[in-house]
């Protein structure tokens, strides 16, 4: 399945920094445009859990704030 998201994007002093625009808790950079593609496609796999296999366990933690 494709997922098509948008990006907004900058250039900051030292990394191209961006976040997505439908998730906007979804934050990351990269030393070029294209590596910040790759690490925001990373990012958004990993924080929507889409690379969770299907055979899986689930555990309750419990701790204190």
């Amino acid at each position: 399945m494709k997922t098509k998201l948008r990006m907004i994007y900058w250039k900051g002093k030292k990394f191209w920094v961006g976040k997505l625009l439908e998730h906007p808790e979804i934050m990351t950079q990269g030393e070029t445009l294209e590596e910040l593609e790759e690490n925001m496609k990373e990012a958004y796999l990993l924080m929507t859990m889409d690379d969770v296999p299907e055979e899986h366990k689930i555990k309750e933690l419990t701790f204190t704030v």
